[in-house]
């Protein structure tokens, strides 16, 4: 028998129930024949920096982050990437050897690895983005189109003051439409992207007019519950090709698994149908 520890991980937010990573990642580890586990943890917002600070001592290796606490990480890590400060949120922490925690957003990683998958030819740098929702989610969008070139990004939200922020912080590159608006900013667009709650089960529709939409557009929807929303249906009948919001889930979750655990693995349609399934 080995005296290994076996290497723990796990999702820290409240609630977790609805998570589906347990199953994405328990999936990796046996696909892989890798010795580890990963658990979902309600952890509460007034026992977040003591379990922080514990989880290290049982063994477990990192964790993903998710609401509330993806912004509360970033005051309690010792170390943060460059990305997580800019978006200003975590949602994966590394317990490094020497006792310190490293925090990163793999988010937009995953929104750009999940287009460049759905739409194999996706050139970012071919015309601007229209962007609707000013959350947290929005601003890892954000951060990645700026990163791999986009030279435009339209943005609206139902608070302009949220996407004046926005703007703000991440320059003149941004450009804020009034909500009323939202539909004009699709004119030209060749990426339209939903980071918006709206059009989620149990949330109200997205109803933002897709008439200026292009064919040549490429749509996603962060939402992936329903997997097929109303504004990946519309678009998809407009002949603009769509790309669901899944492969994002996917996509973040693999560099988190391969610091833990030491294999990169493979995001592929079996992953799909595991996740989809849970």
């Amino acid at each position: 028998m080995s005296d290994t520890k076996i290497p723990l991980a796990g999702v820290i937010g409240s609630p977790v129930a609805h998570s589906r990573s347990p199953a994405l990642h328990t999936y990796w580890l046996k696909t892989y024949g890798i010795r580890g586990h990963y658990i979902p943890m309600d952890i509460a917002q007034a026992d977040l920096k003591a379990a922080i600070e514990t989880l290290p001592k049982l063994g477990f290796v990192g964790a993903n982050v998710t609401v509330p606490h993806k912004e509360r990480v970033l005051e309690l890590a010792d170390l943060v990437t460059d990305r997580a400060a800019l978006i200003g949120a975590a949602n994966t922490l590394i317990f490094r050897k020497d006792g310190k925690v490293h925090a990163d957003n793999t988010d937009g990683y995953g929104f750009v690895e999940n287009l460049r998958q759905g739409a194999s030819d996706w050139d970012p740098k071919r015309g601007p983005a229209a962007v609707i929702g000013a959350g947290g989610a929005a601003r890892a969008v954000l951060a990645s189109l700026i990163e791999v070139g986009v030279p435009e990004i339209r943005i609206s939200n139902r608070t302009r003051t949220r996407a004046e922020a926005l703007r703000a912080e991440f320059g003149t590159r941004v450009i804020v439409y009034d909500w009323v608006q939202a539909g004009n900013m699709l004119e030209g667009a060749t990426t339209v992207v939903n980071a918006s709650s709206l059009g989620m089960v149990g949330k109200p529709e997205l109803r933002v007019p897709l008439d200026g939409l292009s064919a040549d557009a490429v749509v996603t929807d962060l939402v992936y519950a329903p997997l097929q929303t109303s504004l990946l249906k519309r678009a998809s009948e407009m002949g603009s090709r769509t790309v669901d919001g899944l492969g994002m889930l996917l996509h973040q979750a693999a560099p988190a698994f391969e610091r833990w655990f030491g294999h990169r693995p493979t995001v592929d349609e079996q992953t799909r149908q595991v996740v989809l399934n849970a």
